[in-house]
């Protein structure tokens, strides 16, 4: 059977830290891929059921993030294109390798959270899940990087 879908080149993918872009935030946010208007009720509940404080990365631990991340690319062949690291989330734009993302982005993940606890990080740092957005051309996966590159300093 020949498929009609488009092949993927590339992934932007974006995680956050703990507590600090929760659902329903007045920025937006983004649920199952698709980005979603500010909804104060939704906010509330979020805030509400939150466990810990939230975690915001000092430049240090940015850094440590960044190394951690670059260095599991690198030992699991992972074509890094873009990496921008802030203070509440992270981007990476990402080739294509034929891995499921979702298992690429758990070990880029639980590399980073490995690297802070070594530096004496406690508790938790990463929201569950994380956004991808697919590049089914060159056009898009360069707009992608593009955009993790303009985007490098700090919030």
């Amino acid at each position: 059977m020949i498929s009609n879908m488009p092949k993927i080149v590339g992934y932007m993918v974006t995680w956050t830290t703990y507590g600090t872009w929760l659902q329903g935030d007045e920025r937006g946010y983004v649920k199952n891929g698709k980005k979603l208007p500010i909804n104060p009720v939704l906010k509330k509940a979020n805030v509400d059921s939150t466990k810990r404080n939230k975690v915001r990365l000092k430049k240090k631990q940015r850094e440590i993030v960044k190394a951690a991340i670059m260095n599991e690319s690198k030992r699991n062949e992972v074509k890094m294109l873009a990496l921008a690291v802030f203070s509440n989330h992270v981007h990476i734009v990402l080739g294509y390798t034929g891995v499921a993302i979702e298992k690429t982005v758990g070990r880029l993940k639980n590399a980073a959270r490995v690297a802070l606890q070594k530096d004496g990080f406690i508790g938790k740092v990463w929201t569950r899940g994380f956004d991808k957005r697919y590049c089914f051309n060159e056009k898009s996966l360069k707009n992608r990087i593009n955009y993790a590159q303009k985007h490098k300093e700090d919030i």
